[in-house]
């Protein structure tokens, strides 16, 4: 294919070298004419390993060359990938500068040349900068339709196909990458996307492009929890005479529960006997130690805001009779200690909500020791609170809290938005289907 690739620095610059090792046909494009200079003497623009001589190597077979005339580039090409820089403003926020200076010349020589049917036929713009959700269909596709005057998906194509490059090994990452993310806009936008890659490893994910940007910084933040992570843990063991690499060598073997999908779904907020104790002491211990553990220390305080996002939920459907399916921390158990439901259940009661909740294994009467005295401790009102049967929560409740997969409770929820307003702390097994439905509430998705 005939590639133009805006923006020749890091991701630009390995991106176009490594299509044109492919044996596509690349231009690349930038304003800094030292850039282009370089690249068309065969040296990289960027210090990476194999770079230097991977583009000494297309620029002699004629693979790839470099201009800085943007009209130059798009006219030469029907793939143009955009990898310019978004840099943080002062205050954080994304700064799209760049990208939508680069996105109105490109949509300014697409109205030159014609879009599908044109003299070049349909040209793709593909991003490959990082940027927030609804970037490319709010900002950069009415730029486009703007300048272009045409229709995105018609006259020409649009996709976001995130890098996941690492600098130092990023020649290596783009021949062997972890997945390949299309975000297109239409299937012959994602088609395009795909032919540039064809051959390499990895799973393909082809996605709406809101999602396709999502990726990348779902990734990234969690890149750095990790780190972050490893690096309090680390100083929290060496503050207890605790050898830390020792503890992660261990930690990292298990593939069951630590590296693995496990507790990786958006759902609701952790409780029970384990976990909440277990992070308040290990905090505690680094506190008393002077060290700063600012990750692990607000990691109960996430929780709690999330289990708050609930209550903001009820609060928002302006309904007073509510309904909650699922009390204990976790499905098939009886045990309410430090159970989120429970929290839950107490929060939405001291607001005044006239609250009704089932739960199959939850029975007063078989509530003993430490389990029983929690209870009866954080939610006393329970026994007027428990209802016998799934029928007498929904038909008590205005509104559903569902914290339980509980087969009978998931088989008696009412569907169209008949009955009351569903609020799905789960991620039912139907709330794809459920989402274009009325009174239908997710929490986290």
């Amino acid at each position: 294919m005939r590639v133009s690739v805006f923006g020749l620095g890091y991701v630009g610059c390995v991106s176009a070298a490594c299509l044109a090792g492919m044996g596509h046909e690349v231009i690349g494009v930038d304003v800094n004419q030292v850039k282009v200079d370089l690249v068309n003497d065969g040296k990289a623009p960027v210090v990476e390993e194999r770079i230097g001589e991977l583009i000494a190597e297309v620029v002699r077979t004629g693979a790839l060359r470099a201009t800085a005339d943007v009209r130059e580039a798009v006219m030469g090409s029907e793939v143009s990938l955009v990898c310019v820089g978004t840099p943080s403003e002062p205050n954080g926020s994304l700064c799209t500068t760049y990208l939508e200076r680069v996105t109105e010349q490109i949509g300014a020589v697409l109205a030159e040349r014609g879009g599908l049917g044109g003299r070049g036929g349909r040209h793709t713009v593909v991003f490959r900068s990082t940027m927030l959700p609804g970037t490319c269909l709010n900002l950069l596709v009415p730029i486009l339709e703007k300048h272009v005057g045409g229709t995105a998906g018609a006259d020409f194509g649009v996709a976001v196909n995130p890098e996941f490059l690492r600098e130092g090994t990023s020649v290596r990452d783009f021949y062997d990458p972890p997945k390949t993310v299309i975000g297109e806009f239409d299937r012959a936008s994602g088609d395009a996307v795909l032919a540039l890659y064809g051959g390499l490893p990895g799973e393909v994910f082809r996605v709406p492009v809101p999602t396709a940007e999502a990726i990348k910084y779902a990734d990234n933040a969690f890149h750095g929890l990790k780190i972050g992570f490893a690096n309090e843990l680390g100083a929290v063991c060496q503050a207890l005479g605790v050898d830390s690499h020792q503890v992660m060598d261990v930690f990292l073997a298990d593939r069951k529960l630590n590296i693995s999908p496990a507790y990786l779904r958006p759902g609701f907020a952790f409780g029970g006997s384990c976990l909440p104790k277990d992070l308040r002491s290990l905090v505690h211990a680094a506190q008393r130690a002077d060290v700063s553990v600012p990750i692990l220390a607000h990691v109960l305080p996430s929780n709690s805001a999330h289990l708050q996002r609930a209550v903001e939920l009820v609060e928002r459907t302006g309904k007073r009779r509510a309904g909650l399916f699922g009390l204990s921390f976790k499905p098939g158990t009886d045990d309410l200690r430090e159970s989120p439901l429970v929290e839950l259940a107490e929060r939405l009661f001291g607001k005044g909500y006239d609250l009704k909740i089932y739960d199959a294994n939850v029975s007063l009467s078989r509530l003993l020791g430490a389990n029983r005295e929690y209870i009866e401790t954080r939610l006393p009102h329970l026994a007027q609170l428990l209802a016998d049967s799934v029928g007498e929560v929904l038909e008590h409740a205005e509104v559903c809290l569902v914290g339980t997969r509980d087969p009978a409770v998931l088989s008696a929820l009412p569907h169209g938005g008949d009955g009351p307003v569903i609020v799905d702390l789960i991620h039912l097994p139907d709330a794809e289907a459920r989402r274009a439905e009325p009174g239908y509430v997710g929490l986290a998705w």
